[in-house]
């Protein structure tokens, strides 16, 4: 994976020290470019690509740099971000969409929910939520749930909330801290962070993370909140069209094996950690990214595609099908990194470093405060993250390979604080769960919330310890 070194941060960052006007000038530039991104976005409506794009020429222009270098600035980010995520973006797509029409996703669903009892279904459900949102973007995860939340809480008698929440959970978790979801990679750009390491304690996070926001705060929300299933919001399941589909083993083990094969790669680093050795330079490839997300869509293509009748056009089509949503996702992705390069270049990391060293507060809590607050502001939890990876990315300079991951999910934690109006999953939730806007905040937001402050509570012990 193409990841901005240290190294060069440093060296995009200016060297001498920025004066008391010059941290004002900045100041002043970066709270601007962020302002006019967030009113594009919120007020006008405008796509995240563009408001992002005319933030950082902004931002640029009030910092006082030649226009024609923040050009420059931006496009090279935008070009070295998407260089560096965008493939893996797309196999993660391509994985996803196999799981989901080959009937891999239901088979999931239907094995464990055949296993579970009336008192284990919520535990069922974030299994199953964390299980199929390592692969699947949130939004395609939730309009596969949907189906089966809504049925069991019917045919179970369950309250809504507490089938909903858990499944809620394990997706929003999957998609703020692990790769390869769009923003946790971005961040691992930006930051320049060992993704096998960021990957392994992502996981460890949400775990209980998910355990936490998921089946247990689901029983306070449902306290709280009682509604009814609609009915007309039941979709039909992909596996009904379907005459036989992949098994259960075979469906999770091909959903595992880039998580696998990465987690792998990061404990022989670990382990052997001899650049030389040949046990370790197959790890690094097999265990890359790219080779990893690679072989698990090969593998997918038959033991997802092959077992469920796709012939190879249907496969063809099923492949060319699954990029044709992510464009605008990596338009947000690398214009997120145009914007970040930007902050680099004109000499805000520095400005992060020379006020931040003063402060009192751990890095990792100033990452998570910074991405709170572009997430209140934005309500994109990839534009939060983006964002403040951008910002924080010079104070990893000194950091350890674990710490330098905590710092990603960090930011990671923080993208998802409060979900409310002004994003777009806020409304889906909504009106899926046929909720008011009253109940939304306190079942949906107050869950994103709870994510964001445990997760944040995980990765700060994990700091005392690593």
């Amino acid at each position: 994976m193409s990841t901005l070194s240290v190294e060069m941060l440093a060296a995009a960052a200016p060297t001498a020290p920025i004066t008391s006007a010059g941290h004002a000038q900045l100041g002043i530039a970066v709270l601007v470019g962020i302002a006019v991104i967030v009113l594009l976005i919120s007020r006008f409506k405008l796509h995240a690509f563009l408001s992002l794009t005319v933030g950082s020429l902004v931002l640029g222009a009030v910092a006082g740099a030649p226009l024609d270098k923040v050009i420059t600035s931006f496009t090279t980010g935008l070009g070295s971000t998407v260089a560096g995520v965008g493939v893996l973006i797309a196999l993660g797509s391509i994985l996803g969409k196999l799981l989901a029409d080959s009937g891999g996703a239901d088979q999931i669903v239907d094995t464990i929910l055949a296993r579970a009892s009336r008192s284990s279904m919520p535990w069922a459900i974030v299994l199953i939520a964390g299980v199929i949102g390592l692969p699947l973007f949130f939004e395609v995860g939730i309009v596969l749930l949907i189906p089966v939340v809504l049925l069991v809480a019917k045919r179970g008698g369950h309250n809504l909330m507490r089938i909903g929440i858990p499944a809620l959970a394990g997706l929003s978790v999957m998609h703020g801290l692990v790769p390869p979801h769009p923003g946790p990679l971005a961040a691992i750009d930006a930051i320049g962070a060992n993704l096998g390491v960021t990957l392994a304690l992502g996981v460890l996070i949400a775990i209980p993370t998910a355990i936490i926001a998921g089946p247990l705060f689901s029983r306070v929300a449902a306290r709280w909140v009682d509604v009814t299933p609609p009915e007309k919001l039941v979709p039909q399941r992909p596996s009904e069209e379907l005459e036989r589909r992949p098994g259960f083993g075979i469906t999770v083990a091909t959903v595992l094996l880039p998580v696998v094969l990465m987690l792998a790669k990061a404990l022989v680093d670990v382990v052997v950690d001899d650049p030389k050795a040949h046990v370790q330079r197959v790890a690094d490839v097999i265990g890359s990214p790219l080779i990893a997300l690679l072989a698990a869509v090969l593998v997918g293509m038959f033991t997802l595609g092959r077992a469920a009748g796709f012939g190879r056009e249907r496969l063809s089509g099923t492949v060319e099908k699954s990029l044709v949503p992510i464009a605008g996702i990596l338009l947000i992705v690398g214009a997120g990194g145009g914007f970040k390069q930007t902050l680099i270049d004109v000499g805000v990391g520095r400005m992060v470093l020379d006020i931040s060293k003063d402060w009192s507060v751990s890095a990792l809590l100033l990452a998570w405060l910074i991405a709170v607050a572009i997430r209140l502001a934005t309500g994109s939890a990839t534009v939060a993250t983006i964002s403040a990876a951008g910002l924080v990315a010079p104070l990893a300079a000194d950091m350890s390979t674990t710490h330098t991951a905590l710092l990603v999910l960090a930011v990671g934690a923080g993208s998802l604080f409060f979900s409310h109006v002004n994003d777009a999953g806020f409304w889906m939730v909504k009106e899926y769960f046929g909720m008011s806007v009253g109940q939304t905040l306190k079942t949906w937001s107050l869950m994103e919330t709870v994510i964001s402050v445990v997760g944040l509570g995980f990765v700060m012990l994990l700091s005392l310890v690593l």
